[in-house]
């Protein structure tokens, strides 16, 4: 059973929630600002509206200024009013979720009882193609969810600069109830039912990991649409990305989101201004800092904030929350979970017997798991200074004004949280490519650089002479870990760590220069509407 609703339906939903406020027509959400509970796609939604209301008097000064002669002439027929109705409808087009894909299809389980699966996918935009868009299985999982997080995709892509559409995709199951054979069974039934209706394919729509999925579930989707509708595609397997090594995956993906969280954290941990206002010294040595969620963002946030001298002092779990001012070790942690499956007991903390360990004294704060959890009720609670967004949503509009006033520098989700997607573009990239990155300048990198020692050597030898023998040229210890070329790894580290620095710096440019202070979301929000508005305005857009 599929059930397919079009772009034209979704927008006519989306304007039963807006209403025309003075001359301008601008959209806006009523009553939403004053929610600290709104559905998950309106949160999305209000602050979308809160940086267009910002950005939108500039963008028609830009639509105003003719870029050549041509231009100009055929502008003296617009008037300032056009040019405002024009930036307004284009507004209307970049917000609505343009795509929503529902399936249900029979499982037989293993036992031999029948089960309905219930799955979505939502495509917010195609102003960049492919969409591009995780996968999460949880029993809680509906159209309001995945349409939320497609959104935020978008915003999140063109934060960073990766040129797709925003999508999202979940199934309604707890894969803690089913076997392996079970959840590949739907895994493989759900890349069909994507593909028959135009929502999975290297150039359409590219799903990767989210909540409750890895390698293994991206590998059985690969496999299923390559041997069905990609079968005489040679770039069939680009597909998806977060997939095993062995399948066209990209190391380094793994830890990208952490990684991605880590850098984020850097680049405004480090900025005397910043830190300055929330009271702070610069750097990460001897911060605490607590972390909402043990999975891949939080473990790997977790690993990389320890290593930089940050101290874990307490981590919270659906099952167990656990706290230990002295800190907690990382690796220790993981190798308990994984014997164990869960943090309860771990022998290198306590449980926490206060209320909320969200609330507990901390420099830094992490949430890392699901959405609204930082709501007006915690909110004046928090003690932490800097809370970075490591999970989709996690601060409720209501809450984020809180924060602001009580001087928290708020590190936005749809930055901090981009380090997945961007290294997802890189493994799109090299499947297209088919070929890995540096395969073809690892050697010629390796001989460049011993031909440049032997060149220094040279020129020592002849300034100097050869009395008493050659002048040995030694390589520092970081050179001779580099000498040899960069990896596959090394490559993807370090360009996910220019995406996140650039990204930042254009967030910081803009919270000057719009004096939004401590308001980063705001300013982040500003720049993907900012680029994604002039992908629809140079492209020539008209209305229907």
């Amino acid at each position: 059973m599929l059930r397919f609703f079009s772009s034209t339906i979704s927008k006519q939903t989306l304007l039963k929630d807006t209403r025309v406020v003075n001359s301008t027509s601008r959209l806006c959400y009523s009553s939403s600002s004053e929610e600290d509970d709104p559905n998950f796609y309106r949160m999305v939604g209000n602050f979308f509206e809160k940086g267009a209301r910002l950005v939108e008097d500039k963008l028609v000064e830009q639509l105003s200024e003719p870029v050549d002669r041509k231009s100009a002439v055929s502008m003296k027929s617009k008037s300032l009013d056009d040019q405002r109705k024009r930036v307004q409808g284009i507004f209307k087009i970049m917000r609505p979720c343009n795509h929503v894909l529902q399936v249900t299809f029979p499982l037989k389980r293993d036992n031999g009882e029948y089960e309905i699966i219930s799955g979505y996918r939502a495509q917010h935009s195609q102003h960049r193609v492919p969409s591009k868009g995780g996968i999460r299985y949880a029993p809680d999982v509906n159209v309001d969810e995945v349409r939320a997080l497609a959104s935020l995709m978008t915003w999140k892509c063109a934060v960073v600069d990766v040129p797709f559409g925003g999508a999202k995709a979940g199934i309604k199951i707890d894969p803690r109830q089913y076997s392996e054979r079970e959840l590949e069974k739907i895994t493989r039934r759900f890349a069909i039912e994507l593909a028959k209706k135009g929502f999975l394919g290297p150039g359409i729509d590219v799903p990767a990991p989210d909540m409750n999925t890895g390698p293994r579930e991206m590998s059985w989707m690969a496999d299923t649409y390559s041997m069905t509708y990609g079968h005489g595609d040679i770039n069939a397997h680009a597909c998806v990305t977060g997939k095993p090594i062995t399948q066209g995956g990209i190391h380094g993906r793994i830890s990208a989101t952490g990684r991605g969280v880590f850098h984020g954290i850097e680049n405004f941990i480090n900025e005397a201004t910043f830190m300055s206002a929330v009271g702070m010294t610069p750097g990460f040595l001897d911060k605490t800092f607590i972390i909402q969620g043990f999975g891949n963002v939080g473990l790997h946030s977790m690993r990389y904030l320890h290593r930089h001298g940050a101290r874990c002092v307490g981590v919270i779990e659906h099952d167990a929350s656990i706290y230990n001012p002295a800190g907690i070790d990382p690796k220790d942690l993981e190798d308990y979970k994984l014997n164990n499956g869960t943090i309860s007991g771990f022998p290198g903390a306590e449980p926490y017997q206060g209320g909320s360990l969200l609330e507990e004294e901390c420099d830094i704060l992490l949430p890392c798991a699901i959405e609204k959890v930082i709501t007006a009720d915690n909110a004046p609670r928090i003690k932490a200074r800097i809370i970075a967004e490591g999970a989709n949503g996690p601060t409720t509009p209501a809450a984020d004004k809180i924060l602001q006033d009580s001087n928290k520098l708020v590190i936005p989700d749809l930055y901090l949280n981009a380090g997945g997607v961007t290294v997802s573009y890189f493994e799109w990239l090299k499947n297209l490519n088919h070929v890995s990155y540096g395969r073809l300048t690892f050697k010629y990198e390796r001989e460049a650089n011993y031909d440049l020692l032997d060149s220094v050597q040279s020129s020592l030898e002849r300034k100097f002479g050869k009395y008493g023998g050659k002048i040995p040229v030694t390589p520092t210890e970081d050179f001779a870990k580099k000498i040899m070329g960069a990896s596959e790894k090394d490559i993807v580290h370090s360009g996910l760590s220019y995406t996140m620095e650039r990204s930042a710096r254009q967030i910081i440019a803009t919270a000057r220069a719009y004096d939004l202070g401590l308001d980063l979301r705001t300013a982040a929000y500003v720049n993907a509407i900012n680029k994604v508005f002039k992908v629809y305005n140079e492209a020539g857009f008209t209305f229907t």
